[in-house]
């Protein structure tokens, strides 16, 4: 079953728009950060990541980004144009903003991130850098949540929704919540339903869920209320508007998948030797839209994604540890069960 349906004979497959940024992974596997003699650096940044995802099964990717003018903005856009990611939408700033960096342990639980975003390039974005032919030029605009988190980018995320929405591009809005990019919380609630209500696909986890219920309707996340039940109100308070999917990732518990038509299923994880907890998610919402535009069902496209995000976690990086195509039936053809 797929009810979403996407314009045909389009460019690009999908536009990502968020940050693009620098990671920094530690070369020891389980060593603390101060014990760690080097790291090895890669693209990050959730947009980035997904675009990559996409551009590794086949798909046609773009990214609408922002980079500073420098050496590490250069590298972050000389590696998405080898991995085949269509740059027409990305910007370099030219204010002092910088390229955002994270350094991380390589470990599969206690894993200590360090982010630096202070003046973050990609948050530099404004309106005028958004072009409506440019996102009529694909059948997807991927919005990730952290990009609403502050002006201008945060207009400029809503304007390209618009634009989206006005050309019949699908939208799809993974929340992607970094408490530290926002002012509070209930920013975050506001500007997440104000995003969720124009998007055709709203993707979160449980607890990203909680932050976009903070304002407006009673709340639902006290000890009283059964968890199944609240992701049963959550996708009944979501699915409204314009909004057609909602998913709600619970980790290794899976996720829980519910149709304005009344659909709804499940879908388990696959288990694998995890090297690192991040990366899942970004190969996740990859490999779903990938599957989606190739006309597999929903069911079938939420597992593809699952089997992707967790090839993800058991390899090194994010951007590098996102599968091949290849890869990708191969290693459902040995977990078909799940």
């Amino acid at each position: 079953m797929n009810s979403l349906h996407f314009p045909q004979d389009r460019p690009l497959d999908v536009i990502c728009l968020g940050r693009a940024g620098v990671d920094l992974y530690a070369r020891e596997e389980n060593v603390d950060m101060g014990n760690v003699s080097g790291f090895d650096k890669y693209v990050g940044g959730s947009p980035a990541n997904i675009a990559v995802a996409l551009a590794r099964l086949g798909a046609k990717a773009g990214l609408i980004s922002c980079v500073s003018d420098d050496s590490l903005g250069r590298f972050v856009c000389s590696y998405l144009e080898k991995e085949g990611v269509d740059l027409k939408g990305m910007k370099v700033d030219i204010t002092g903003s910088r390229t955002s960096l994270a350094i991380t342990e390589m470990k599969a639980t206690d894993c200590e991130v360090v982010i630096y975003r202070n003046n973050a390039a990609d948050l530099t974005l404004s309106i005028d850098q958004i072009d409506k032919d440019y996102i009529e030029a694909a059948k997807i605009l991927l919005i990730s949540g952290t990009a609403l988190s502050s002006s201008p980018s945060r207009e400029a995320a809503l304007s390209a929704i618009h634009y989206a929405r006005a050309v019949g591009t699908l939208v799809v809005l993974d929340v992607d919540y970094r408490a530290y990019s926002w002012r509070s919380a209930e920013d975050s609630s506001l500007y997440y339903q104000l995003a969720a209500g124009l998007s055709d696909v709203v993707i979160g986890n449980r607890e990203e869920f909680d932050v976009m219920e903070l304002v407006g309707k009673e709340q639902l996340t006290n000890d009283s209320v059964d968890a199944l039940d609240r992701d049963d109100k959550t996708a009944e308070r979501f699915l409204n508007n314009s909004t057609q999917v909602v998913i709600i990732k619970a980790g290794e518990l899976g996720s829980k998948v519910y149709t304005r038509d009344g659909h709804q299923f499940q879908q388990g994880i696959f288990v694998v030797d995890v090297q690192k907890p991040f990366g899942a998610g970004d190969s996740f919402a990859g490999a779903l839209m990938y599957s989606l535009l190739q006309d597999y069902t929903l069911e079938e496209s939420v597992k593809m994604g699952s089997a992707a995000a967790a090839i993800n976690v058991s390899r090194k990086s994010c951007t590098e540890a996102m599968p091949t195509l290849v890869e990708l039936v191969d290693f459902l053809s040995l977990h078909s069960k799940v």
